[in-house]
């Protein structure tokens, strides 16, 4: 049958692996050197790896093709779960303990409240650490006077809500931007990161993102950014557990 399906393109590829975090349905593989498709009817061919190369590699073509089998996906992921595959320190298939998640590995579905202690107490309030507005990287100024000479805090949406000390932690004397690299535009990101960093006189950048596998497309926007800026900057990463921990 004629179908929707992930095309790599091997000359362009040079095997760094970035797309394989991004592909829940572990279709790609990195094999001698290049991603390769491992098998056709595990690609759905909906291009969740699009967007994730750095290299451009990684396109969406209609050719004949096998039917994505669902089936076939879930074997395939029970057994990769037996021998897995870090990616910057998170294994492909598992996260925590938890069970291997069928679809967007960032999206898998988990409740904590059995594991909140009833008897926990509020703590006193902390005092906050922001000191600017906007902090959205889509809405701020790369111009604003906040960035001028500023360490820059770049953070994925969801950690502050995960770690409960962001702002003693990480925002204390810092300028913040956040962005999502799996529902924003990352190569907006990159171009207003560069920006930012060219037009601030940045002094050094702490990133902070979360375990699942595609936050790590924020390391990558960063690294892109400060490389295209043509600056040299220290760049401090921590990752952070969906139960609130530093991994």
């Amino acid at each position: 049958m004629k179908r929707k399906i992930v095309s790599i393109d091997e000359e362009k590829c040079n095997g760094c692996g970035e797309c394989i975090p991004n592909c829940a349905e572990g279709a790609i593989k990195i094999i001698d050197g290049k991603a390769k498709l491992l098998d056709d009817k595990f690609c759905d061919g909906l291009g969740a790896c699009l967007g994730h190369c750095p290299q451009d590699a990684i396109r969406v073509i209609e050719r004949d093709a096998l039917e994505f089998d669902e089936e076939a996906v879930k074997m395939h992921l029970n057994v990769t779960e037996e021998k897995p595959t870090l990616h910057k320190g998170v294994p492909r298939g598992t996260m925590h303990g938890a069970a291997a998640p069928r679809g967007c590995p960032g999206s898998m579905a988990m409740d904590f409240r059995s594991e909140t202690s009833s008897n926990a107490t509020t703590s006193q309030r902390q005092e906050p650490q922001l000191r600017q507005w906007p902090v959205q990287l889509t809405l701020v100024s790369p111009q604003a006077s906040y960035f001028k000479d500023a360490d820059l805090l770049v953070a994925a949406d969801c950690v502050p809500f995960a770690y409960p000390n962001f702002h003693q932690d990480f925002l204390a004397g810092k300028s913040l931007v956040i962005g999502c690299p799996k529902l924003d535009d990352a190569d907006f990101y990159i171009d207003k990161l560069t920006e930012l960093i060219k037009t601030s006189n940045i002094k050094s950048i702490t990133l902070v993102n979360m375990e699942v596998p595609c936050c790590f497309g924020l390391q990558r926007i960063v690294e892109e950014a400060v490389k295209k800026s043509g600056k040299v900057l220290p760049i401090r990463q921590t990752v952070i557990t969906i139960k609130g921990e530093k991994q």
